[in-house]
């Protein structure tokens, strides 16, 4: 009964953390996506459905976001998070970080210091972005 016990309790730890682990991984991925301009993997990382909310109140579509990366009017020269607390739960995570960001735009640079929540939902094309919001520090 104790191996049994043992075995199940190994593989619900092991899940967890995998699950952990390919959420830091879709994270990093969109961070270096949106720096990039990389459309391809933003599309898989973002739900069709995204809700992503700026610190200004300014919230964009999936679409949105991929066509303000294309034509300029968005350009992300730096995004780096930190104190990443995660809560994971079978088919949803949720991500709370401080993250310093460098952005342009509209042609204006900006240092920015943000508390930024994302919502992540995991669906049969892996784990996609559904939700985040910023707020300045």
């Amino acid at each position: 009964m104790k191996t049994c016990f043992s075995i199940l309790f190994l593989l619900f730890v092991t899940s967890c953390f995998g699950q952990t682990s390919f959420l830091k991984d879709a994270s990093l991925k969109l961070s270096k996506a949106l720096i990039k301009k990389d459309t391809v993997t933003l599309k898989q990382l973002l739900h069709k459905n995204v809700s992503y909310g700026h610190s200004s109140g300014w919230v964009e579509t999936k679409q949105e976001v991929l066509n303000d990366l294309v034509s300029g009017k968005l350009t992300y020269n730096k995004i780096a998070n930190e104190d990443v607390k995660w809560i994971v739960d079978k088919d949803w995570a949720s991500a709370r970080t401080t993250t310093t960001v460098n952005v342009v735009v509209d042609g204006n640079t900006l240092d920015l210091k943000l508390h930024v929540l994302e919502v992540w939902l995991k669906t049969n094309r892996g784990w996609q972005l559904i939700a985040r919001q910023s707020t300045k520090i």
